[in-house]
């Protein structure tokens, strides 16, 4: 009994500490970049845009939310499994932990100019051409990278835009 009260204690506290999180990012339009980690092997149907084969590491997902709530409402919502997926990432969130979110507020969306900068990084590739590219010539907006980033990613950050900040989740 003393083991199941010291867990919902436990899951409590990481709720809480969630949401304190989530309330430190602002409720602005912006660009989001989600760190995302994986520890299985897994094959995931993303919608009707097909398979996806998961593998262990760290992922980063590019996006943007310039609309109602910001990239708080954003964030909020990508924190959580989605009962019906929306999202390319709505797909995968069951299956991977949120690690935490580089952000930058703006009403213009850099989403595209950030995918191709992950893109570019040492040890990235894509794991399913296409995805989150739906509405852009990008050739996906899902990144698997060789190792877990640094939080600052520079000399990446300063060419991402100059007020680039991380959220550790």
């Amino acid at each position: 009994m003393k083991k199941m009260a010291k867990m919902a204690k436990i899951a409590k506290t990481t709720r809480k500490a969630t949401r304190h999180k989530e309330n430190t990012v602002q409720q602005q339009p912006g660009t989001y970049a989600l760190l995302l980690s994986s520890a299985t092997n897994a094959v995931i149907r993303v919608g009707r845009f097909g398979d996806l084969h998961l593998q262990p590491g760290f992922y980063v997902y590019v996006g943007s939310a310039l609309g109602p709530g910001g990239v708080r409402a954003r964030i909020a919502h990508h924190n959580r499994p989605a009962e019906r997926p929306h999202w390319h990432i709505d797909y995968l969130r069951p299956k991977m932990t949120l690690e935490g979110a580089w952000l930058r507020y703006g009403r213009k969306s850099l989403e595209c100019q950030w995918a191709r900068r992950f893109a570019a990084m040492l040890g990235a590739s894509m794991p399913m051409p296409g995805f989150g590219s739906s509405d852009c010539d990008c050739e996906s907006h899902l990144f698997l990278l060789g190792k877990r980033p640094a939080r600052s990613l520079r000399p990446t950050a300063t060419r991402l835009g100059s007020t680039v900040t991380y959220c550790a989740f």
